[in-house]
């Protein structure tokens, strides 16, 4: 797997944009990843270094289309702090 198949997209919500000026990024990942896969992804895209990854698996909500109801896909979300020498994300600082 590569390391754009691992890192799907950024997750920007009020709690992400916060993380912002500490280095914290939030990303939604492929499910079956792991920490350290994710790791080695942010490194070899946004050429940082990482310090800590946590992850959750967000469940899908439940939808209602009129009497008919089923759930949005679940998904894995990674939280990935950068180390404090490194370099922040261009992309995510000019969201700030």
């Amino acid at each position: 797997m590569s390391s754009y198949d691992i890192i799907r997209r950024p997750v920007l919500t009020e709690k992400s944009y916060a993380g912002i000026a500490a280095k914290t990024y939030t990303f939604e990942v492929a499910k079956s990843a792991n920490k350290v896969e994710i790791a080695k992804a942010v490194e070899e895209i946004f050429g940082v270094k990482v310090e800590k990854v946590t992850t959750a698996t967000v469940q899908g909500k439940l939808r209602r289309q009129g009497r008919n109801q089923g759930r949005t896909p679940s998904w894995k979300k990674a939280v990935v702090t950068l180390t404090s020498d490194s370099k922040a994300i261009p992309y995510f600082e000019s969201l700030n």
